[in-house]
């Protein structure tokens, strides 16, 4: 099942995703891929929100090992400390966020890593969620149990313009694996469509979801536990 996690902005789609991620770890399921939290600060200025925090960038949480690299910073302020780039993909898209190109070839590089793993695994129909065999054999190395794939987020550049997290796509196009037979992607409203036009030829299960008790119970229901 290919999850699809929506809404507007700062609705705290990223710390219900992490609080699920600490979930399924409780349960024996891993999950693998990428967070995307926010930098915040206490602020009274004019980008402040209604809590008084101020957004400034946004890391990248690199699962399962926790890695955690700086990979976007508001477009203001990348302007203002000289590190934007206009020959980057996030400037030639017009992001309102400064994606440096470097820390989406880490996160890319990571995303290769993970299907070098999915890859060894055999195929969704010759095992079951549980991790036995077609024969009923147990699956013998931990790292071979079944996990979630988490991409948080699919946005313009991957969308729209084949850029941006392309490691990424490229796992989820190929669908449920043994390693990862449920995927869940970050995706806003506007983008919904297209993603899964995208998507749909590899994940014919799949279901938009917000971030509520809904949505956890479906995921860990996905997962038997």
């Amino acid at each position: 099942m290919l999850f699809l996690l929506t809404g507007e902005v700062q609705i705290g789609k990223t710390r219900w995703l992490e609080s699920l991620v600490t979930e399924l770890a409780d349960c024996g399921v891993s999950c693998a891929g990428v967070l995307a939290p926010g930098q915040w600060v206490p602020s009274e200025g004019e980008h402040a929100d209604a809590n008084g925090f101020e957004k400034l960038g946004i890391d990248n949480v690199l699962l399962p090992s926790g890695e955690r690299i700086p990979f976007a910073r508001r477009g203001d302020l990348a302007r203002a400390d000289g590190t934007f780039d206009e020959e980057s993909q996030a400037a030639k898209a017009e992001l309102a966020w400064h994606i440096d190109d470097e820390a989406i070839a880490r996160v890319n590089a990571h995303f290769d890593e993970l299907a070098v793993r999915a890859s060894v695994a055999v195929p969704t129909d010759a095992k079951s969620h549980s991790g036995r065999s077609a024969e009923g054999a147990e699956s013998k190395d931990p790292s071979r149990a079944p996990g979630l794939l988490i991409v948080d987020e699919l946005g313009r550049l991957e969308i729209w313009r084949g850029g941006g997290l392309t490691s990424a796509m490229a796992l989820l196009a190929q669908g449920p694996t043994t390693t990862f037979p449920h995927a869940l992607a970050v995706v806003r409203d506007y983008l919904l469509d297209d993603a899964e036009a995208l998507l749909a030829e590899a994940w014919p299960d799949r279901c938009r979801i917000k971030p509520n008790d809904a949505a956890r119970e479906a995921i860990l229901a996905a997962f038997e536990v």
